[in-house]
């Protein structure tokens, strides 16, 4: 079994325009780091020409289908029926997109028969990454 779900999604971005443009995006989850997700856009779909991606919990993809959760670089939130907002904050703006909250949810599904919520924690080596600190302290 892959230990790492990569699935593309179209979001749309929130713009000044009255037609919200669609872009590229693809949700990453990968087993060694069981409780952080990734949403990257290509370089093309950029103000700044090159690939962008933004790590956040997983459980705050979760929550955020429900209710609006986060107040940091990333706040997720319901939008209607099937739609859900990300809001990423950078301090050279904010960029808003909609996904389809179906796409989330399965993704989310995906990413749970990998690794259950709750469940996490068994796949950290702790002691491994304890003794790889203090290697590297001496």
């Amino acid at each position: 079994m892959s230990t790492v779900i990569e699935q593309p999604v179209e979001a749309r971005l929130v713009a000044a325009a009255p037609r919200m443009a669609s872009i590229p995006a693809t949700l990453h989850y990968d087993r060694s780091d069981p409780f952080a997700v990734r949403m990257s856009f290509p370089a093309p779909a950029t103000l700044e020409g090159v690939e962008v991606c933004w790590t956040f919990a997983r459980e705050l993809l979760t929550a955020g289908l429900d209710e609006p959760e986060g107040h940091g670089d990333v706040r997720v939130r319901p939008y209607g029926y099937d739609r859900t907002v990300l809001e990423f904050h950078a301090p050279e703006g904010t960029a808003v997109v909609h996904v389809r909250s179906g796409e989330i949810r399965r993704f989310l599904e995906a990413t749970g028969e990998l690794v259950p919520a709750g469940l996490e924690h068994l796949q950290l080596d702790l002691d491994h990454d304890l003794a790889e600190l203090i290697r590297d302290a001496c």
